[in-house]
């Protein structure tokens, strides 16, 4: 199989990498692509830091969420998630109390 179709394994990188990843494509010497490839990343992936990053320094479109906030909405719908799965098995208990009653 040829070397660009294989399947990669999934990595994780420190912020610390992304960061420095992404300062090397701002320096301006190098197009993104070519960092990817001395960095042996996808270039969406450092595409998509690059973009995170702008976004992050307030550079994004107006809608666009920062990290910070993203994380904040991530946390937020598990909460409400758990707040909902608790209020109906409060409810479900609540009605087989009542019928039990009768």
């Amino acid at each position: 199989m040829d070397k660009k179709k294989q399947k990669r394994r999934r990595r994780a990188f420190s912020p610390e990498f992304k960061a420095e990843a992404v300062r090397l494509c701002r320096v301006g010497d190098r197009t993104i692509s070519q960092v990817a490839v001395d960095l042996d990343l996808t270039e969406t992936a450092l595409r998509e830091w690059v973009k995170r990053a702008e976004i992050d320094a307030g550079k994004g479109p107006p809608e666009a969420l920062t990290t910070s906030e993203r994380e904040e909405l991530a946390r937020l719908r598990r909460d409400n998630k758990r707040l909902t799965q608790e209020r109906d098995i409060l409810k479900a208990a609540a009605t087989f109390f009542a019928k039990e009653s009768e």
